[in-house]
C-alpha cells in the first residue's frame, strides 16, 4: 500500500469509529437512557404525564410509571409500575383511578400498557384497562380501552389497547417511550 492508501484507510476507520460513537450516543439521548457502565438498561418504560386536549373544558390528566426490568426482556407481563387517570368535568364533577401495571409493550416511540384499577371512584375497581401513548415530543397523543356498559361480561386481555387516537393539549405533556428491544433466538440447531 502507498502512504496515500494508508492514510485514506486510517481516515475511514476513523470516520467510522466516530459515526459507531455518535450512533451509540445519539441512541442513548434519544431514549432518555442514562444507563451507567457496566449495566444493563431496563427492558422498557413509559413515564410521564399529560393532559388530553378538550375543547369543551374537560381537564383530563394521565400518568404512568411503567417498567420492564432488564432481566424480564422476553416477558411483557413481568411489567411492574402505576397508572393513574382522572376527568374533571367542566360542571365539576369528576372521576378518577389508580392501578398497578401488568403489562408493557413498546415499540418504537409508542408505547401499550395495561393494568388492573386498584383506586377508584368509578364502579370499575378490579378490571383491566389498556392505554397507547405516542411519544411525539410537543404533540404526543394517546389511547384508551374501557371496560364499557357490559362491564361484567367483558375482559380486556394484557398488553392490549386502542390506537392513540386522543391529542395531548399542548405544552402539559412530557411522555417518555424506552423502546423495547427483544432479543431471538435463532431457531437453527
Amino acid at each position: 500500500m502507498n502512504r496515500l492508501t494508508r492514510r485514506r484507510t486510517k481516515i475511514a476507520a476513523l470516520g467510522a469509529a466516530l459515526l459507531i460513537t455518535a450512533g451509540a450516543a445519539g441512541t442513548s439521548l434519544a431514549s432518555g437512557d442514562a444507563v451507567p457502565a457496566g449495566q444493563a438498561r431496563e427492558a422498557a418504560a413509559l413515564t410521564g404525564t399529560a393532559k388530553l386536549y378538550r375543547p369543551a373544558g374537560d381537564d383530563i390528566t394521565f400518568a404512568f410509571d411503567a417498567h420492564l426490568a432488564a432481566k424480564d426482556n422476553m416477558d411483557p407481563e413481568q411489567a411492574s409500575g402505576t397508572f393513574s387517570f382522572r376527568h374533571v368535568f367542566p360542571d365539576g364533577t369528576s372521576g378518577w383511578a389508580k392501578g398497578k401495571v401488568d403489562c408493557l409493550l413498546t415499540g418504537g416511540n409508542v408505547a401499550v400498557v395495561t393494568g388492573i384499577i386498584t383506586e377508584t371512584d368509578q364502579p370499575n375497581k378490579g378490571k383491566r384497562v389498556g392505554i397507547s401513548v405516542h411519544d411525539q415530543g410537543s404533540n404526543d397523543r394517546l389511547g384508551y380501552s374501557w371496560i364499557g356498559r357490559d362491564a361484567e361480561k367483558q375482559n380486556l386481555p394484557k398488553c392490549m389497547s386502542s390506537a392513540p387516537f386522543e391529542k395531548v393539549k399542548a405544552g402539559t405533556g412530557d411522555f417518555k417511550v424506552l423502546p423495547w428491544q427483544p432479543v431471538y433466538e435463532s431457531a437453527r440447531g
